[in-house]
């Protein structure tokens, strides 16, 4: 046999070693996978414990002032001490770097809990790992005698507001907690307009308010307790707050879930609540049910997770995933999974948002609200089901037509609401729009003639958006996932990623796009891969299972076989090894909030190797 001939062999084998590996790998993540539907008919899966909510928590039950609260509160401290990093500081997450905005609010829960001196290794470790960053200077003058006021800390004021720019979202109450911990003045904390809650909501868009749409509750309670503590000069603005002060509370009050839980998330029911009880309000409705969600949702270990679930996300993301293996999910589960992802669409207005009927939220608990990319997710999980019933077609023609509602002037596609400006979780960005698009094509053959129209002009304008949002080296930037190892904390490849598979099914439905896009889009993707086959956010980042499976879904079946052959075998080692479930802090909840959630690495290895097995199966065939 000729050299030639020997490695064309060699190739052979290769190819067939790989193969066979991908899909024992897929065998064992599917059963994985499969073992965690619920009973009741969807998958829940975890998030991750949290130092920012624990902390936050831990503020809010301190300012209720409830006895019953101390084992909770003390619970809390404990957790945030064991789970301290050993630089002194603390991240969102266990595995997550220290950053300024988790380590201020530890540091500050703490001093809200007057436990310096019984935790003074850690607050000191605290205090020193600021200090190395050039953001507090304590005087060794006031070290010694413990004078709060001593400590102002000039240069961490600064840091926060650098680090959120003009959205106060999380500057101002990350500032608030510092005050109300004692560690800081209320001088150093920026009022916030809550009189502006007064107005109808159809203002609040125009108003330009300070704040992103989700966080008005955020925006009344902490603005009132500012102005409590330190009332404004200005004559007018302090009678307009005095004005207003009960009418927005009512507003409060009526946008509040049942369960008390303010987008079922700890950080904002947290900073709600600590901001009436510090004003004295501690038997207000709002407190009240605030206070019980903290205390529903601790987990036995002291700590918090930064929201209770993510189960409807989760749920679809898996449908999706297992959608490539025809058999995987039997018919009694699939009509299960049907009937619970159309009883989580809202049929009417929802308080909170005005969002219209039509929508998903991210989970299945009276504190979700619908958004873009949720909705997206459940359009898809209901067509990777199978049949299209009567009802299943109502639901997915409400949903079209939700998401074209929210579709923004620029064509791109927002969080929650259309058309509320330039912060970052309200304006459009790159991969809900991928998402929206892969709905829409999808969802095509389905429509009647009107609003199949309607949608390929909202498609026209979609791949319009993505490509002025291209960038130079063919990248897009996504919204909500991001990278700790990435300049900015910016994750390209999960952008990236997003918008290849939306062009991708694009063009194979025969929607035109521009002359290049889609190429510089894989050619970006391919480029951001790591020498050992695996992707990060960046080049030469650590390599997560989530971010290469999804590069690898993305290229799988391209040009690029090689990026996918090395992808895939990376995936398949990490099975091998039994280190495939780790999962990796790249959720981006909002204002810099990391969170992992323990099926991700499941569910997106699941989709990718499924993905690269049904193109196997077809080429052998």
């Amino acid at each position: 046999m000729n050299g030639e001939g020997e490695n064309a062999q060699h190739s052979t084998l290769n190819v067939q070693r790989s193969t066979g590996r991908a899909r024992a790998a897929l065998r064992l993540a599917t059963e994985s996978l499969l073992a965690e539907l619920m009973a009741a008919g969807h998958w829940e899966g975890e998030l991750s414990s949290s130092a920012l909510s624990t902390a936050t928590a831990v503020v809010a039950l301190v300012k209720v002032g409830s006895a019953a609260d101390g084992g909770l509160i003390r619970a809390g401290l404990a957790w945030l001490a064991a789970n301290q990093n050993a630089d002194g500081g603390w991240g969102d997450t266990v595995r997550s770097k220290s950053n300024i905005s988790t380590t201020a609010l530890c540091w500050a829960a703490f001093g809200a809990a007057r436990a310096d001196a019984d935790f003074a290794e850690v607050v000191r470790k605290a205090e020193a790992w600021l200090r190395r960053d050039a953001l507090l200077r304590v005087p060794d003058a006031a070290a010694e005698n413990g004078d709060a006021r001593e400590r102002v800390p000039p240069g961490l004021v600064a840091a926060i507001k650098d680090r959120y720019g003009k959205d106060r979202t999380f500057s101002v109450p990350i500032l608030m907690t510092l005050a109300l911990g004692g560690r800081i003045g209320w001088e150093h904390v920026m009022p916030l307009p809550f009189e502006l809650a007064a107005l109808p909501h159809q203002f609040y868009g125009a108003l330009r308010l300070p704040v992103v749409s989700y966080a008005l509750p955020a925006l009344i309670a902490i603005g009132q307790t500012i102005h409590h503590h330190r009332p404004t000069r200005n004559p007018l603005t302090r009678f307009l707050r005095w004005l207003t002060r009960a009418k927005t509370l009512r507003v409060l009050e009526s946008i509040q879930p049942e369960n008390g839980g303010f987008l079922e998330a700890t950080p904002l029911t947290s900073f709600v609540t600590m901001s009436l009880a510090a004003m004295g309000l501690a038997e207000h409705p709002v407190v009240r049910k605030g206070a019980e969600f903290l205390r529903a949702s601790v987990r036995a270990d002291g700590s918090w997770a930064i929201d209770t679930n993510l189960a409807t996300w989760v749920t679809t993301l898996a449908i999706q995933a297992l959608a490539h293996q025809p058999g995987a999910l039997s018919p009694e589960q699939k009509l299960t999974l049907r009937a619970w992802l159309l009883g989580q669409q809202y049929r009417v207005e929802h308080p909170y948002t005005h969002a219209a009927p039509g929508g998903w939220a991210w989970t299945d608990l009276p504190g979700g609200v619908p958004d873009a990319d949720d909705t997206a997710g459940a359009l898809l999980a209901l067509l990777a089901l199978g049949t299209v019933d009567g009802e299943t077609r109502a639901a997915g023609l409400a949903g079209v037509g939700w998401l074209l509602d929210l579709q923004n002037g620029d064509g791109g596609i927002p969080t929650f609401c259309r058309g509320w400006g330039a912060l970052p979780f309200d304006r459009s960005s790159p991969d809900l729009t991928a998402h929206a698009l892969r709905a829409w094509s999808a969802w095509l053959p389905q429509l009647d003639e009107r609003l199949k129209a309607r949608t390929e002009r909202g498609i026209a304008r979609a791949v319009r958006y993505l490509a002025g949002a291209q960038r130079r080296d063919g990248s897009w930037l996504p919204l909500w996932f991001g990278n700790e190892h990435a300049p900015d904390d910016e994750n390209p490849l999960y952008g990236t990623a997003k918008v290849v598979l939306a062009l991708r099914e694009l063009r194979d439905r025969a929607v035109a796009l521009p002359d290049g896009l889609l190429a510089a889009g894989v050619g970006a993707l391919v480029a951001l891969q790591n020498d050992d086959g695996g992707w990060g956010g960046v080049r030469g980042g650590p390599a997560s299972v989530e971010e290469t499976a999804l590069a690898v879904k993305a290229l799988a079946g391209t040009a690029e076989v090689g990026a996918v052959n090395a992808g895939t075998l990376w995936l398949a080692e990490k099975v091998e090894s039994g280190t495939w479930r780790d999962p990796a802090p790249i959720g981006f909840y909002f204002a810099k909030l990391w969170y992992w959630e323990r099926l991700y690495p499941q569910i997106f290895l699941v989709a990718a190797l499924g993905r690269v097995a049904a193109g196997m199966t077809t080429n052998d065939e």
